[in-house]
């Protein structure tokens, strides 16, 4: 698997804006400084800017991804501060925490990994352009499972399972790729949904000893450092072998084959599958406008 530098070797994005979110620490930060490295204007969108400033010496915004409020401010902000964004990556996230729920209700991984990430972006589609890539960081997560279309953020409290809903909440990312392909695709603006591997950053705060022991699900994984593991992430966000094309689930800096029983990686159909993604879209987009009249 390639590193963070060996992907960017050659590659010059002076004048190139890039927004990453989360990118205080862990892969969001070695992203932000990877492509900074590389010549580009960097932007970070995070929660804590004293952090970030410490870790990266680059622009900020403040994002709350699990309040709706907080994303489209922040998006309002961007979208007056620049003029254009050539990368968005897309790559805060939390995983596989007891139930909790963001400002608006929504369960926290779905509020936070997805819907808070759907309005930061809807909100900064003026500043795309033929040529602006958005990077999604989803997870092999996804193949815990679909959207549940019944009862998406847990009203039945009993139901909850912190791995479905973390696989649920890295679906959505790729649906929301997938579907943002077929809407802004045509116009040169292009979508990628990534798997980064298992990395050891703070995404991981919430794990408990089983979820570490044998039969547990995250025994006998390889992990992998974030030079490695943000790679896939700056390859999508400036490999040439992408131009042109979108709506894709990347892994190991390549296009993913189709998930089949007994591999070991692949994407789910359920998460491709344009009719979710569609679906997905709409109803998203009706949470962050009940969102605007909180």
């Amino acid at each position: 698997m390639k590193t963070t530098a060996e992907v960017l070797d050659g590659v010059d994005l002076t004048g190139r804006t890039v927004v990453v979110t989360g990118a205080s620490s862990g892969l969001g930060l070695q992203t932000a400084r990877a492509l900074q490295s590389a010549g580009a204007q960097v932007v970070a969108a995070v929660r804590d800017l004293d952090k970030t400033r410490a870790a990266i010496d680059c622009d900020t915004v403040r994002l709350e991804l699990a309040d709706l409020r907080s994303a489209r401010a922040a998006a309002a902000e961007l979208a007056d501060r620049l003029d254009r964004i050539d990368v968005l990556v897309n790559n805060a996230g939390i995983m596989a925490p007891p139930l909790s729920r963001t400002a608006q209700g929504y369960e926290m991984q779905l509020g936070a990994n997805h819907l808070g990430h759907f309005v930061f972006t809807t909100g900064l589609v003026s500043t795309f352009a033929e040529g602006t890539r958005i990077v999604n960081l989803s997870s092999r997560g996804h193949l815990a499972g679909g959207i549940r279309w019944d009862d998406p953020n847990y009203a039945d409290e009993s139901q909850y399972d912190k791995w479905q809903a973390y696989g649920q909440s890295k679906t959505a990312n790729v649906l929301f790729t997938v579907e943002a392909e077929r809407r802004w695709g045509p116009r040169g603006v292009h979508s990628f949904a990534v798997h980064p591997g298992v990395v050891a950053t703070e995404l991981a705060r919430h794990m408990t000893r089983d979820d570490f022991s044998g039969g547990g699900r995250l025994a006998n994984l390889d992990v992998t450092d974030v030079e490695h593991g943000a790679a896939t992430t700056v390859w999508a966000a400036v490999s040439p072998e992408l131009d042109g094309r979108g709506g894709l689930y990347l892994e190991d800096c390549r296009v993913a084959e189709p998930f089949t029983e007994g591999a070991e990686g692949g994407v789910a159909d359920w998460a491709v599958d344009p009719g979710q993604a569609a679906r997905l879209w709409d109803w998203s987009q009706r949470q962050a406008d009940l969102s605007v009249s909180d």
